[in-house]
């Protein structure tokens, strides 16, 4: 016997759901993590954008009209990036079998590494269309994303998904489901870590703090790139870090024991491990070029 946390019994993932007509309509937490970090995102974008000190060459690089249709691209980027991220990323196999489970994402299956790649496109395409720099709407956009982010987790908490490894710490949640279900040969009560907290702790709140920090008292979008680096490494150490912790994807398990995609001898990468390493180092680039070019 050992001290745990039973998951609170009155989180349900949908908020509410009316029938009409036949049609189950539901508004679930997870599409109001996604809706609230949008909002709130682009409020932040505006209230910086109204501080041109700020920005590179004191003047700020969009207008308020330009951020409402940029939301419009980025909204539609996360969208089909994060699907076809979790397509290719995760469940390949099963959706080259079944095609048309694709559209279904009302059922779940989102990749954050897809719906980056799939903003910063969208992104990129806005700001050449546009003529705004790119290093500042790529710094405004790393700016808020930490947001979004912490909102998902805990949305993730909420549907009891995405938990970690069996453990005997006294803050370990006893999930409801299949998250309640720990290997035959664990002797404790089963109990896991709740790896959504830890991240919308260090990739949502933390990596925010740190952001907004650089952004306000060290003008760092004043160094094209600096806020963007700091996003991508901070976000891919902080990943890499949870994903000790976090539990693979059952297609993973099945094919290694430990869940992981790139082995290193007794060592190795988990797919978001894998998918993260990546960041860090552009990141780290982009942090050195930042500060080596200085203020512009």
């Amino acid at each position: 016997m050992h001290a745990l946390i039973d998951f609170p019994s009155f989180l349900r993932p949908e908020i509410f759901s009316l029938d009409l007509g036949g049609f189950t309509f539901a508004l679930r937490w997870y599409a109001l993590a996604y809706i609230a970090g949008f909002v709130i995102g682009w409020r932040v974008i505006l209230r910086t954008l109204r501080r041109p000190t700020l920005w590179p060459g004191l003047e700020a690089p969009m207008r308020g009209e330009q951020v409402e249709a940029l939301l419009t691209w980025i909204i539609i980027g996360v969208i089909l990036g994060g699907r076809l991220g979790f397509v290719l990323f995760y469940q390949p196999a099963f959706y080259l079998a079944h095609p048309a489970q694709i559209l279904r994402v009302w059922e779940g299956g989102m990749s954050f590494h897809g719906g980056l790649a799939g903003a910063t496109l969208a992104g990129f395409w806005f700001a050449r269309r546009q003529g705004i720099a790119a290093s500042a709407l790529g710094d405004a956009m790393a700016m808020v994303i930490p947001i979004g982010l912490g909102l998902g987790r805990l949305a993730n908490f909420i549907n009891a998904e995405l938990w970690g490894h069996p453990t005997t710490l006294p803050w370990g949640v006893r999930f409801p489901g299949s998250g309640g279900l720990c290997p035959q040969d664990w002797p404790y009560e089963c109990a896991r870590h709740p790896t959504q907290l830890y991240e919308a702790g260090m990739e949502g709140l933390l990596l925010g703090l740190v952001i907004w920090w650089l952004v306000t008292r060290r003008e760092a979008l004043r160094l094209p790139w600096l806020v963007t680096g700091v996003f991508l490494a901070g976000y891919g150490l902080a990943r890499m870090i949870v994903e000790i912790w976090r539990m693979p994807d059952d297609q993973f398990l099945a094919v290694d024991p430990a869940g992981y995609v790139l082995r290193l001898g007794d060592l190795g990468l988990t797919m978001g491990q894998t998918l993260s390493l990546p960041m860090v180092l552009i990141g780290a680039a982009l942090i050195i070029y930042a500060r080596r070019r200085g203020p512009q």
